[in-house]
């Protein structure tokens, strides 16, 4: 099933745990740390009251500072409006559209990013399933977005540990990419 079939699919936790990880994924060009959305993952794992979530949402956007910095590149301003563009309320229409554009977001910073060419014209057709001449780091990151909605689907709750895992890989992998961009330039 190719990634945009996967999202149409995909209940608010689902579509909140999927906009979640994009924008995990991508604090390091924030400045943020491992555990700055971690009360976010949290929320999702509780059950009941998901009131929680927009507190948890507007805590982290203080600690990640609101406003864009001067110099950014546009990675970090593509991370930064993910971080914005989060809806206070994790149900309904805008999770949907929020984690859709985190989705594409975050394959176009991977594609920024990667030092290699990707032969699409746009990652909208890496989200349909074409994958002929991807980068690898795009490669890495639709693995990563396709894996987390499969678990959310499959699991539920149960799954939210095991797609923490994946972004934190997945985290770990873009902030070498940004370190080694940061020694070069």
């Amino acid at each position: 099933m190719s990634l945009v079939e996967l999202i149409a699919q995909a209940d608010d936790r689902g579509l909140a745990a999927s906009g979640l990880a994009c924008l995990d994924r991508c604090v390091p060009l924030l400045g943020g740390d491992d555990e700055i959305l971690r009360p976010l993952w949290a929320s999702l794992a509780d059950s009941g009251d998901v009131g929680d979530w927009g507190e948890r949402l507007e805590h982290a956007r203080g600690r990640l500072g609101a406003a864009e910095e001067p110099g950014e590149g546009e990675a970090a301003l593509l991370a930064r409006r993910m971080l914005e563009a989060a809806p206070v309320e994790r149900s309904g229409a805008q999770v949907r559209v929020w984690a859709d554009a985190c989705s594409v977001a975050a394959l176009q910073i991977h594609r920024m990013l990667d030092p290699l060419e990707d032969e699409a014209s746009s990652v909208d057709s890496r989200r349909e399933g074409r994958t002929e001449g991807m980068s690898p780091l795009v490669a890495a990151e639709l693995r990563r977005q396709v894996a987390v909605l499969e678990l959310l689907a499959g699991h539920g709750a149960g799954g939210l540990r095991r797609a923490l895992e994946v972004s934190i890989e997945g985290r770990r992998v873009l902030q070498a990419v940004v370190s080694r961009r940061a020694r070069r330039g």
